[in-house]
């Protein structure tokens, strides 16, 4: 891929400029499609979002001790090109980690590359967590993120999708930055889902509340799941996310297996959901420490 040329456009949610680049018409990105990559954050949608608790959340009702904390969260999905070597995966992926340590507002990552496959052919997942909003917007716009796609990303990929939404996680330092043993390993499922229009102020609700109650009662298999309405207009065709950790690939294995979870997702989301895509990644082991 031949980057053309590079220009700054005003951001008209701050006094600052972002960087668009061009690209040749041989590849299968638009600029309206690249465009999404550095600017995606500036269509954000601004109608309030539904907010569902996390399973933390979940635990803590009745108990007016445990402070519940908002966050932010952001799924990033790639098509990696047929072609891609296992040096530049490793290089791509390196480096989108390694935006952490580049900006403050990042409280946790995580990434790799998708098992299983699925209907869309995404291959490699990314999800970050924000304290919120203010700081996405500023990842969208740091510097070294856009030369992290610029370099890294758009020569080796077909396509991205970005989807954000709100939880709240309970307020304790292991659950916001996702931290101890139990967060070192294990297996991420991403879904995003697009719920019929009709569907928006009253079943959704329902069925996200089903799903979140529901991974309140398989504590042995999920260790975190947050769940909401999607904000990031460049994907506004899903209309919420839900991102669930499970404790190992057996966890997951058992619980989407499992007839309480296939019952709820027939009865409760079925009927209502126009489309949906479901990734997963495994979680290497990162560490022993705590922080």
């Amino acid at each position: 891929m031949q980057i053309l040329h590079t220009q700054s456009i005003p951001s008209p949610f701050t006094n600052t400029t972002k960087i668009v680049v061009t690209v040749n018409s041989s590849v299968s990105f638009s600029v309206a499609a690249l465009g999404r990559f550095l600017k995606v954050n500036h269509g954000l949608r601004t109608k309030k979002s539904n907010v569902i608790c996390s399973t933390a959340e979940q635990r803590g009702f009745g108990n007016d001790a445990k402070r519940k904390r908002k966050v932010v969260e952001h799924v990033c999905l790639l098509k990696g090109k047929e072609d891609l070597s296992e040096e530049q995966e490793k290089d791509m992926l390196d480096y989108l980690y390694t935006t952490q340590y580049q900006m403050r507002g990042v409280l946790s990552v995580s990434l790799g590359l998708i098992s299983g496959g699925n209907d869309d052919k995404y291959s490699h997942a990314i999800y970050m967590r924000f304290q919120k909003k203010e700081d996405l917007l500023k990842f969208y716009e740091n510097q070294f993120y856009v030369g992290v796609l610029k370099d890294h990303i758009v020569p080796n990929c077909h396509e991205i999708i970005n989807a954000d939404f709100e939880s709240k996680v309970e307020d304790d330092i292991l659950s916001i930055f996702r931290k101890g043993e139990e967060f070192n390993y294990g297996v991420e499922l991403v879904i995003l889902i697009e719920f019929g229009k009709s569907s928006l102020d009253g079943p959704s609700e329902d069925a996200l509340l089903a799903l979140s109650k529901l991974t309140m009662d398989f504590p042995s298999l999920i260790v975190q799941a947050t769940t909401g309405s999607n904000f990031n207009i460049s994907s506004a065709e899903y209309t919420h996310g839900v991102v669930i950790r499970f404790r190992s690939l057996e966890a997951f294995q058992m619980f989407m297996n499992s007839s309480e979870y296939n019952n709820m997702w027939r009865s409760k989301f079925q009927p209502i959901v126009q489309k949906h895509l479901s990734v997963h990644f495994s979680i290497d082991p990162v560490g022993t420490e705590l922080m």
